[in-house]
């Protein structure tokens, strides 16, 4: 085992005052995670190779079974946006089949997912950095997850241009109803009534992915803050079972560099993906 973080490490940084209005959406409200959709995805984008083919056999099974081309386009583009879009730290789209193929629940594709979806939807990535901070700062009851408390956090946004968040309250609803189901779908909340969350436990494919993903993203002084285990609402108190958790495997090992014992992969990130390789 080795000492992490003694909470020294980067602060948490807002994202308020650095996100151009046109870069913010509310495409949550029509498109949340949608496990199997996007598995069958990036099934066809690994078959595939190309977006293109892919959308042409999307469209045609789609219409098949009598579904609106209108709102097959748009789930269609908020799904592929999230995976043509995707930071290099994260799988690339043609080994994830292979990648959820190791995953032992429908919460596990889904964890991983979510990644995709923070690292694309500026708005969501917005409030997860939010409540990352409330959990860091011990705030009671950090993962509420209320209409109230969610209104209040996107209130507090502030665009480049001085200008803040601004949408009817309808549409703000929807918005927020929308991550509470994805907040569901990763663990971090209970039942369809309940508003307060916890963290959620992280299944061994997820954690390898967000273990990845956190090295891959801030290099040698990831272990500092691990994003992918803070975007997954995982405190500083939790890291330590985590990184032993991952060095138990044979994808992460601890090392001796400079008289100190770091973490980081025996290989390649991804490496440890069977028949999908290193990406």
């Amino acid at each position: 085992m080795m000492d992490v973080s003694d909470g020294s490490g980067p602060p948490h940084l807002s994202l308020s005052r650095r996100l151009s209005p046109e870069n913010v959406t509310m495409d949550l409200t029509a498109c949340g995670l949608l496990v199997d959709r996007a598995e069958e995805l990036t099934q066809r984008y690994a078959e595939h190779g190309n977006w293109n083919d892919v959308k042409d056999v999307w469209f045609d099974e789609r219409l098949a079974n009598r579904s609106t081309r209108g709102s097959s386009q748009k789930i269609y583009r908020i799904l592929t946006s999230r995976f043509k879009n995707a930071p290099p730290a994260l799988p690339n789209p043609s080994a994830l089949p292979a990648i959820f193929d190791r995953c032992a629940t429908s919460q596990d594709k889904a964890q991983i997912l979510y990644l995709y979806l923070v690292a694309d939807d500026l708005l969501v990535q917005y409030v997860v950095s939010e409540y990352v901070d409330r959990l860091q700062n011990a705030v009671a009851e950090p993962l509420e997850f209320s209409n109230n408390t969610l209104n209040q956090i996107l209130s507090q946004l502030e665009y480049v241009d001085r200008t803040r968040f601004d949408y009817a309250a309808s549409t703000t609803e929807r918005w927020c109803a929308g991550f509470r189901s994805v907040m569901r779908e990763i663990g971090a909340l209970g039942g369809h009534q309940s508003t307060l969350g916890k963290q959620p436990s992280i299944g061994d494919t997820p954690l390898l992915v967000s273990m990845d993903y956190s090295f891959g993203v801030d290099d040698e002084e990831w272990i500092a803050a691990p994003r992918g285990l803070l975007y997954l609402f995982q405190s500083e108190s939790r890291w330590k079972e985590l990184f032993d958790r991952a060095a138990s495997t044979d994808a992460w090992e601890y090392l001796e560099l400079h008289g100190a014992l770091t973490l980081r992969p025996t290989d390649s990130p991804y490496s440890w993906v069977q028949d999908g390789g290193a990406v």
